[in-house]
């Protein structure tokens, strides 16, 4: 979603961004440590950093009917202690599965290593995100899906959040404001531009999936709705931060609205 800045087409006057690809779980134990100004997490992760960052409004992802999907070996049947491997300890799949299977023993690693491992019978199952949830091996099937459990928890009107991004709130407001406004900007320009940027991708070399795959991919996690936050994902959010409250993730309960840039104070100040 910003390669738009990485290509030079969207800037920002004085401002020098560097991208830094990591997977999600290292993202999120970055901003546990503080160690980016603007970072990709996962939602679940919020919470825990809310004093140290604020919250963008773009480059959200949800799930709406599809999500994270629990695998194992075709014809396997589980026992209610099954070895599980996970992305991550702070991801939104993460949260929601210790709330479905509070028996299973859970291995995190790298979410490209989980699918081998159930092949291998290193573990029972695996949680698969990203482009794994379209490209799994035929030896494996669906235990069970992640926007199900989600579903059973917040209700059936709700999309799943997954990932978004927050700003240290050791950047100036006036600045931060100003970022956000230029990765928004990114985000609708890749989307606009999708066609072109995604051929880009395929020919650099800077993505590990086909251009079929990686167009079934955008629709899902870098699509309309992840220009810039709605009511309904402000919604989905707040019902996340809920439910992990409700099951002892969180130490408080929180809103995602009084955690985001307050946009209004550059008008305020020119006023």
């Amino acid at each position: 979603m910003y390669y738009a800045i990485k290509f030079g087409w969207v800037d920002m006057n004085n401002t020098k961004f560097d991208n830094i690809a990591e997977d999600i779980q290292t993202l999120n134990e970055k901003a546990l440590n503080g160690e980016y100004e603007i970072v990709a997490i996962s939602f679940a992760l919020y919470p825990h950093i809310r004093k140290d960052y604020a919250l963008l409004r773009t480059a959200v992802s949800f799930g709406d009917g599809y999500g994270p999907k629990i695998i194992k070996k075709r014809g396997a049947t589980l026992k209610s202690n099954f070895k599980v491997a996970l992305s991550g300890k702070h991801t939104t799949n993460a949260l929601l599965f210790r709330i479905a299977y509070p028996d299973a023993k859970i291995t995190y690693m790298n979410f490209l290593e989980i699918e081998q491992a159930v092949l291998d019978g290193k573990v029972d199952a695996g949680v698969l995100i990203h482009e794994s949830i379209l490209t799994y091996d035929s030896k494996l099937e669906v235990e069970c899906e992640m926007w199900d459990i989600w579903q059973e928890l917040a209700g059936k009107d709700l999309p799943l959040p997954l990932g978004g991004m927050a700003i240290s709130r050791s950047v100036p407001l006036n600045k931060s404001i100003e970022y956000e406004q230029t990765l928004t900007k990114a985000v609708k320009v890749a989307r606009d531009h999708k066609h072109k940027l995604s051929q880009m991708l395929l020919e650099r070399d800077l993505v590990r999936i086909d251009a079929s795959t990686l167009d079934k991919y955008l629709e899902l996690y870098a699509n309309d709705d992840s220009i810039t936050l709605n009511e309904t994902q402000f919604k989905a959010i707040n019902k996340l931060f809920e439910i992990g409250y409700k099951h002892g993730f969180y130490d408080s309960l929180i809103k995602v609205e009084d955690f985001m840039i307050p946009t209004e104070y550059k008008e305020l100040r020119y006023s």
